[in-house]
């Protein structure tokens, strides 16, 4: 016989801590699945369960009842949920000069990057600075040691890591066909597992001959290069206007979104590298494997960083 009569219900707890109890039955029912919302199902035969949403938001809990023979019968509610989080650790670019070096550091060179690049990395304050309030990650049109563009790539390995909560980074990008803007993270165990082992979470790329359209992508065994698990999405004035790009990391999801909105989601285990420390990397890229061709009137442009925060 087919499910009828279901009846459902979501709680949020009024403590801030993210948890909502959902109970659902039905008439005729063997189990559940409990659609959060947020990138997560979880098959519950009693109907009732807890869970702890990661992040604050109004949520559509989607539920399924199954009867043993198959049969379905579905329905949805929605629920808002509180979360506190702390600061963790953030840059808030205000001191101007070089990047905090207590917190920063650099990879330096050129040799293509696995992804044949053009660019030579640097720390001349021509290509990374902190000025007026912004990390300003600059790649230049100049010949350097065989390259024909300079750029910078700063990176947290050895200063900061962490594992699971959210991270907010107000970021304008460059224009220009061939720029490669990145904000994303490696796992911190890249020396003794290489990648794409130790995992690998982009927030933001973009592509200049793109303009306004972001990738969030996250790359790990069976999904390298070309292969990563990602989606994209379409802003408006990603170069001319400040965007918030996120990551909402938790032992159960990996979400990535812009201005609060997610638009990649991948259900995170045990089984994936997403569940130890990772360092951050910012860098601008010319060309390669995913910046292709560019622009040959290109002279400059900028990533500008208003800040990086860390909550959990």
């Amino acid at each position: 016989m087919p499910p009828t009569s279901l009846v459902i219900n979501a709680v949020a707890a009024v403590d801030s801590s993210g948890n909502v109890s959902v109970t659902a039955n039905a008439k005729n029912a063997v189990s559940y699945d409990i659609d959060f919302g947020n990138g997560v199902i979880k098959t519950v035969p009693s109907g009732s369960i807890t869970y702890k949403y990661p992040s604050s938001g109004t949520y559509s809990i989607n539920i399924i009842a199954k009867s043993a023979s198959g049969q379905t019968i579905s329905s949805s509610t929605t629920v808002t949920v509180a979360v506190k989080l702390s600061l963790l650790w953030s840059d808030e670019f205000n001191t101007d000069g070089a990047p905090d070096a207590s917190k920063w550091g650099y990879d330096l060179g050129g040799g293509g990057w696995g992804n044949n690049e053009l660019e030579y990395y640097t720390n001349n304050p021509s290509n990374v600075i902190v000025q007026n309030g912004v990390l300003k990650i600059t790649a230049i049109k100049e010949n350097l040691n065989g390259s024909a563009y300079t750029s910078a790539r700063l990176l947290t390995k050895g200063k900061f890591n962490f594992t699971y909560g959210r991270v907010d980074v107000r970021a304008m990008l460059p224009a220009g066909a061939g720029t490669w803007p990145a904000i994303w993270m490696l796992g911190s165990d890249i020396d003794t597992t290489p990648w794409p082992a130790c995992g690998e979470i982009d927030i933001m790329e973009q592509r200049g001959s793109e303009l306004n359209k972001i990738y969030g992508t996250l790359h790990y065994p069976g999904h390298s290069g070309a292969n990563g698990n990602g989606s994209t999405t379409t802003i408006t004035n990603s170069t001319t206007q400040f965007h918030i790009y996120s990551l909402v990391w938790s032992a159960s999801t990996v979400n990535i979104l812009v201005d609060n909105q997610l638009y990649q989601s991948v259900p995170n285990s045990g089984s994936l590298p997403f569940n130890s420390n990772f360092f951050f990397v910012l860098n601008v890229a010319m060309g390669g494997d995913f910046g292709g061709a560019v622009d040959p009137n290109f002279s400059s442009a900028a990533m500008q960083i208003d800040y990086i925060r860390v909550y959990q």
